[in-house]
C-alpha cells in the first residue's frame, strides 16, 4: 500500500472520530512524524507513514524516540494491519 492511500485512510479514520491529522512539519527540527494527530478528550498521537514493508530513517526514529521520551505516543503505520491496529488503540481511548 502506498504511503499516499494510508495518510488518505488515516484523515479519513481520524474524521470520523471528531479528530484532525494534520499535516506536521518543523523546518527546524529534522525528522519529524508526518501528522499530528489531535482527537477529543485531549489525546495527541504522532504518526510517521511509510509505504508497505519502507522503514523509517534514522533521523525520524531518533526524534520518535524523543517524543517517546517527552511521554507522547509515536507510530508508524506502513499497512493496513497498521491502520486497524492505531483504530483500536483510538477507540480504547490509549
Amino acid at each position: 500500500m502506498n504511503e499516499k492511500l494510508i495518510e488518505k485512510k488515516l484523515r479519513e479514520m481520524v474524521k470520523r472520530r471528531g479528530g484532525l491529522a494534520l499535516k506536521w512539519a518543523s523546518p527546524f527540527y529534522t525528522g519529524m512524524p508526518d501528522r499530528l494527530v489531535l482527537l477529543p478528550g485531549g489525546m495527541t498521537y504522532f504518526v510517521e507513514l511509510k509505504t508497505t514493508s519502507k522503514n523509517p530513517s534514522a533521523v525520524q526514529i531518533q526524534a520518535m524516540k524523543k517524543l517517546t521520551a517527552l511521554g507522547f505516543q509515536a507510530f508508524v503505520i506502513d499497512s493496513q494491519e497498521g491502520l486497524d491496529t492505531f483504530q483500536k488503540l483510538i477507540n480504547d481511548g490509549i
